[in-house]
Parts: C-alpha cells; structure tokens; sequence
C-alpha cells in the first residue's frame, strides 16, 4: 500500500469516539481492530525499510570502518516522516478501508 497518499496525522489529535464505534457497533472491538491493522502496518514499513538498508550493509563493516551514506540517511529520514502505524490502521478504519471479520457471529449463524 502507498502510505504517502493516506492523509493520517503525524501528531496526536483528539478523535470522535462515536465514529470510531459506528464502524463495529462496540468501541472496543474497532480499537482491537486498529490495533491489529497497526501491527501489520508497522510489519510491513518494517520489513520494507530493512530490505532497502540491507543494499548498503557489507560483510566486512566494522564499528571502526562503518561511515555515513546520504542515500541510507534519507531513507531512513523519509520513514521516520511518515505518520506512526496507529495513526495510519485509525485512518484507514475512518475512511472503511479496513475488511473486518467477526468469527463469533459467524458461527451463531451457522
């Protein structure tokens, strides 16, 4: 997913607690959905900017050989811009892009 077009905030905002509970119908069953979306979120950035760092990693740095690279150091700036994973899962959430499943009611109805 492009992060760079979701319009989540970088710092803290006070959020509506109603709308947050409309997408589910119980609050704390769309903080826990946010929590998860958060987490893979995070994986994801995660994995994306250890992949990228790792073409300037060598087998032979050491402590005293290890050097400044601008390229790495701006790689490393734009992910530290970008909003955190929470503001990003609450986001998508608000805008119903987040597909959420309740095994529960799915086996009452059975």
């Amino acid at each position: 997913m492009n992060y760079k077009s979701l319009n989540a905030e970088k710092s803290t905002v006070t959020r509506d607690v109603i709308s947050i509970e409309e997408k589910t119908g119980n609050l704390y069953q769309s903080i826990v959905a946010i929590s998860k979306r958060s987490n893979q979120i995070s994986t994801t950035l995660k994995e994306e900017l250890t992949q990228k760092l790792q073409e300037f990693s060598s087998a032979t740095d050491s402590l005293d050989e290890v050097f400044e690279n601008r390229e790495q150091i701006e790689i490393s700036k734009h992910y530290e811009k970008l909003p955190k994973a929470t503001a990003m899962a609450m986001q998508e959430m608000l805008e119903d892009k987040v597909y959420l499943r309740n095994p529960e009611s799915e086996s009452d109805s059975i």
